[in-house]
């Protein structure tokens, strides 16, 4: 059976996302590594995200949000990383956050291009893109990232509303806003979005709505298929 690697930029297990993915992936087998596995909320918080750098939430193994950095991000996933591809055939990075590149051996999917480049792919020449990003302090960064992959005459509408924090109530407002301010497709621009958190937003804006965690997941099913094949022949 094919080995796929989740890394989390928080910390593993991830009871809330892993489920659905793995739901998705009948003929996987899942590893989780969380970036930030073995470290104390104290010595977490001690290292608040800079003031020149993007921010970025995720949950802890005991399932609270936490608010990080970038470069604490950086600091230890390469190390996870090939930690991770000596026990897999693949990984999957679990952030729609965009990281300078890695380097790596096997197969590495990463939400951030997936994410953008698929919904580019289901926009118009002249559509309007509304994206849901988990805080207000990224939502200028998310609009560029998926400006970047769109038609010329594309648009990007944003709002915030965390996959942690926030409510169903707020999640729903923000898409009805989305909507009401002309977007004709969704996409929820976090790994933490969850396929309920998608119903929500599609019934809220009677919009179809892309989701990261199961784009993701789905294109993996794709090349890990391929694997599963590859590895059959060769017995």
């Amino acid at each position: 059976m094919t080995r796929l690697g989740i890394i989390t930029i928080g910390q593993a297990p991830r009871t809330d996302l892993t489920p659905e993915i793995t739901a998705l992936l009948p003929r996987a087998a899942v590893v989780e590594r969380g970036v930030l596995d073995g470290l104390t909320r104290a010595g977490i918080e001690a290292r608040p995200p800079r003031a020149d750098e993007h921010a970025l939430t995720t949950r802890l193994a005991d399932g609270s949000p936490v608010v990080i950095g970038e470069s604490l991000v950086m600091e230890r996933l390469p190390g996870v990383l090939a930690e991770l591809e000596r026990e897999t055939d693949a990984v999957l990075l679990a952030c729609t956050g965009g990281f300078p590149r890695l380097e790596h051996a096997k197969p590495l999917f990463v939400p951030d291009r997936m994410i953008a480049f698929g919904a580019a792919a289901l926009l118009g020449e002249t559509g309007r893109l509304g994206v849901l990003c988990p805080l207000p302090e990224q939502r200028e960064d998310t609009a560029a990232k998926f400006g970047r992959r769109l038609p010329a005459g594309a648009r990007v509408l944003t709002e915030a509303c965390s996959p942690y924090t926030g409510t169903g109530e707020e999640l729903a407002a923000a898409a009805a806003r989305l909507a009401a301010g002309g977007a004709e497709l969704l996409a929820l621009d976090c790994v933490g979005y969850t396929g309920e958190m998608r119903a929500r937003a599609a019934a809220a804006s009677g919009l179809p709505v892309v989701l990261a965690r199961s784009v993701c997941a789905r294109l993996a099913a794709e090349v890990l298929d391929s694997l599963d094949a590859r590895t059959g022949a060769a017995s």
